[in-house]
């Protein structure tokens, strides 16, 4: 079996709404034959049990390779604990050829679990072992190593619960929460509106602990050391037990506590030096560790830490009881389990020293063996929740302490024999205040309830009813997309928003360009949707990126589709009928919010069949208020936009709303059907997300077709009394609703530019050319950078194949690059004369175009000068 392609789709996609590899593999007539033998199956279950607890048809029936490849990816991910459930394999329409989608969690971890289930097919195949327990191993390590930790994830997930939408910025910790101008970060349990000064505070212990006792927050005495024997003295100073740690530590690392004696204080100083240049000595508060969790203003968790520690049972040793409760599941390295395993090393053995163990004794029946002195989960201690417990005093020092450093969201730790009763009342005290504290033991404590402590920050982050979305328009369909992306956006800035749009000629943020190329896919709306400016976006989405990567968004506000005809790059990717096209572009209609609205061309049928997948509403627009679709829609108190009596109307039940199309300068008061049809499917566009009808009508008049407003979008010049026309049609659709423009208009002659993309078929290239032969007099033919695999004069031959016999062109020739057969078609034009350049290179073309017109321009004032 030959894998042919394989590509992540990160968002929506042509299969679903999970993300997921999709492969393009292409099976053997023998593999095809040796797959259906029951011999094969059986080997395949034997290496991957799993396999055999499933339904007997997702092994039989119409089973091949592909299908097994399909089934071993899935399961080896569901196996290493990742929450996927969706797989599918198609039959492509070659012979032998399929495509298998495996949805994945984690894209590492799904490209894994594909490599390894081509392992597995071919062991099978070859009767060779399969260690199906190390692989699941190896995944469930990587998957733990990559996926979010559990703090960041908790916050992720109540976003998603509020309808936030995310993104991972970074292979760590950073996402992006909403969307442009709303956006907000987080990193691990860290927000953006958390100070670098806070934070600078918060790792400083010993300024957080000036700060708090000038507030009145009860706080241990001590002070800095210089080393290991002026630690000793502030020991002394103390008096009685202390605590030894980093000045500017973190979760635990290198705290040494109940320490008493020289011997321990200097250990105790060596370890603290091992994680910061600056050590602290303080009175060691006697008590119970607890740690409280502040967001805002509010106390949202509690929890009692304890610190790593075993039970005997007079029968196993100190080793073999770490072993036993390392085995619970809920526990593993770092931070991605809720709990952390004990581990044996040299703080734990010397703290076994002080008890008079050793790793190898056998603790007496009920002894408990403590092996570390701090209680943080890192090291592998135990949590219990006691939220409920928390002494209204207690939860205000917590409080002021977390405002006094700063830090909105802020983890408190107190020690003291309850948290029952005020701090005060019992001698304890709050030791440090962190930044970015670890959730874990909230989220998943070892006893007792679990917080929602996610939950609690995303409301911090964003206001009751606030989703962090800005408006978005997603725009596809095979013709009028640019323009309709452009004019949209046009209408939205009218409305007062900072709006930015995607097209198949750049980014743009408020008309200021930030990319440029072909920027239709889903990485340059995903650029756009990270850009802090953008209050609305309007984004292109061609059908090139909806396969490659699937969506860059989750929902949309409104989806436009503003036709399918023919279709476009019929033959590529599997996409050979305009039903394959139609279904392709349905991703965005399937894809709207429940509150937002669809916007599809009454007068396509393909559309028209878009509606029933739209989980929100649809704003039909067609070509007069008695067509079919448009009049049942209406009658049914639903909105539409149509053409009557010289006006565009926007309608919803008795409600109406009249634009005139002479105040509407991209139609040409209406002669330029196609632009019609732009126009109204961006009003409707405008309409559901809320633009005021001031503003519409605004925006409709003071945008024109220019090559500033829409690039290549029938662009006209004027060229010493010729009109010249410049536009991207590129699909026998485009070309036929130019020539129906452009016949009726006046010329003496009429002349055409062509050349064609060399990846359509080759039905497509003689129907351009045969539509062309019908209108213009004259045809220049060229070839230039978009041969895409053609040989030279291939797609030549093919356009005068289709101006064979053509009833109105009488002359053409041919040339090579696109400048050169511009200049030639300008050369042969007179005044009254008309002429229609399809350009391909669309910027470089225009541009040219306009020197040329400027040219002229001086050369006919000279004289007169």
């Amino acid at each position: 079996m030959k894998v042919m392609r394989l590509r992540a789709l990160r968002g929506p996609n042509l299969w679903s709404r999970h993300t997921a590899l999709e492969a393009t593999v292409q099976c053997s007539p023998d593999e095809l034959d040796a797959s259906v033998r029951p011999d094969f199956q059986a080997r395949l279950r034997e290496r991957l049990p799993v396999l055999a607890a499933l339904p007997e048809p997702e092994l039989l029936g119409a089973f091949t390779p592909a299908h097994a490849l399909e089934m071993g990816a899935l399961m080896l991910q569901i196996e290493a604990g990742c929450p996927v459930s969706f797989s599918r394999t198609i039959a492509a329409p070659d012979a032998g050829v399929y495509q298998v989608v495996v949805e994945y969690s984690v894209e590492e971890v799904g490209r894994a679990a594909f490599d390894e289930a081509l392992k597995l097919l071919q062991a099978a195949r070859d009767g060779a072992p399969f260690d199906a327990n190390a692989v699941v191993a190896r995944l469930r390590e990587l998957d733990e190593d990559l996926r979010l930790g559990p703090s960041t994830r908790s916050i992720v997930e109540a976003a998603v619960r509020r309808g936030i939408p995310y993104r991972r910025l970074t292979s760590g910790s950073l996402v992006q929460l909403g969307w442009g101008a709303k956006q907000r970060r987080i990193q691990a349990a860290e927000c953006d509106s958390t100070s670098a000064i806070a934070e600078s505070i918060a790792q400083d212990k010993e300024l957080t602990k000036k700060l708090l006792h000038a507030v009145g927050v009860p706080v241990p005495l001590g002070r800095p050391v210089r080393d290991a024997e002026d630690a000793w003295r502030a020991a002394q100073e103390l008096g009685g037990a202390v605590v030894v740690k980093p000045r500017d530590g973190n979760q635990g690392k290198g705290v040494t506590v109940n320490v008493q004696g020289r011997e321990q204080v200097l250990a105790a100083y060596e370890t603290a030096r091992h994680y910061s240049d600056e050590v602290m000595v303080e009175r060691y508060l006697p008590g119970v560790d607890f740690r409280l969790l502040v967001v805002g203003n509010r106390l949202v968790a509690a929890a009692r830490r304890d610190p790593p520690l075993v039970i005997g049972d007079g029968v196993h040793t100190v080793r073999e009881l770490v072993e036993r409760v390392n085995a619970d599941p809920r526990r593993g390295d770092g931070h991605a389990t809720p709990l952390t395993r004990i581990r044996l090393d040299g703080i734990a053995l010397e703290r076994l020293a002080q008890q008079g163990l050793t790793p190898d004794s056998v603790p007496a029946l009920g002894q408990r063996v403590v092996l570390r002195n701090n209680a943080n989960l890192s090291t592998g201690g135990s949590a219990t929740d006691v939220t409920d417990e928390v002494h209204p005093l207690v939860a205000q020092r917590a409080v002021l302490a977390a405002m006094t450093v700063g830090l909105d969201v802020c983890g408190v730790d107190v020690v003291c024999q309850s948290v029952m009763q005020p701090l005060e009342a019992q001698q304890g005290g709050i030791v440090e205040v962190n930044a970015a504290p670890g959730l874990r033991m909230h989220l998943s404590p070892s006893y007792g309830k679990g917080r929602d402590v996610g939950q609690a920050i995303i409301d911090h982050m964003f206001a009751p009813g606030e989703d962090g979305r800005i408006p978005l328009v997603a725009v596809t369909g095979t013709n009028g997309k640019t323009t309709t992306v452009r004019l949209t956006a046009h209408l939205l800035r009218a409305h007062g928003w900072r709006v930015g749009l995607t097209d198949t000629n750049g980014v743009y943020v408020e008309g200021r360009a930030i990319d440029r190329g072909d920027c239709s896919g889903p990485k340059s709306a995903r650029r756009l949707l990270a850009h802090p400016d953008v209050e609305a976006a309007v984004l292109e989405t061609a059908r090139g990126g909806i396969l490659r990567e699937g969506l860059a968004f989750d929902r949309c506000n409104v989806a436009v589709v503003t036709n399918i005809g023919t279709g476009d790059h019929l033959g590529l990717n599997y996409i050979t009928t305009p039903e394959d096209v139609a279904v392709l572009k349905r991703v965005i209609v399937q894809n709207v919010a429940p509150d937002g609205y669809a916007v599809l061309n009454a007068a396509d049928p393909h559309c028209v069949a878009m509606a029933p997948f739209c989980p929100g509403q649809v704003i039909y627009f067609g070509p007069d208020a008695h067509h079919p679709v448009v009049a049942t829609h209406r009658a049914l108190g639903k909105r539409v936009v149509f053409v009557d009596q010289g006006a565009i109307v926007a309608a919803e039940g008795p409600r109406q709303v009249r634009l005139p199309l002479a105040d509407i300068p991209l139609t040409d008061a209406g002669r330029i059907a196609f632009q019609v049809d732009n126009a109204m499917a961006a009003v409707a566009a405008a309409w559901a997300v809320g633009v005021s009808w001031e503003a519409i009508a605004r925006g409709l008049a003071s945008f024109e077709a220019t090559a500033q407003a829409v690039p290549g979008r029938f662009n006209r010049f004027d060229y010493r009394g010729a009109t010249v026309i410049a536009d991207y049609g590129h699909n026998p659709d485009a070309i036929a609703a130019l020539c129906r423009t452009v016949e009726a208009m006046p010329a003496a002659k009429r002349l055409v530019v062509i050349s064609a993309a060399g990846d359509r078929r080759d039905q497509d290239i003689i129907a351009q050319a045969q539509l062309l032969g019908q209108v213009f007099d004259e045809a220049v033919l060229y070839e230039d950078a978009c041969q895409r695999g053609r040989a030279d004069g291939e797609t030549i031959a093919l356009l005068r194949r289709g101006l064979e016999g053509a009833p109105r062109t009488r002359w053409h020739t041919a040339m090579r690059g696109e400048f050169a057969a511009i200049d030639a078609a300008l050369a042969r034009l007179q005044p009254g004369d008309l002429a229609l350049i399809l350009i391909d290179q669309v910027e470089e073309a225009l541009a040219h175009l306009a020197r040329r017109v400027a040219e002229a321009a001086a050369q006919s004032a000279a004289p007169a000068a």
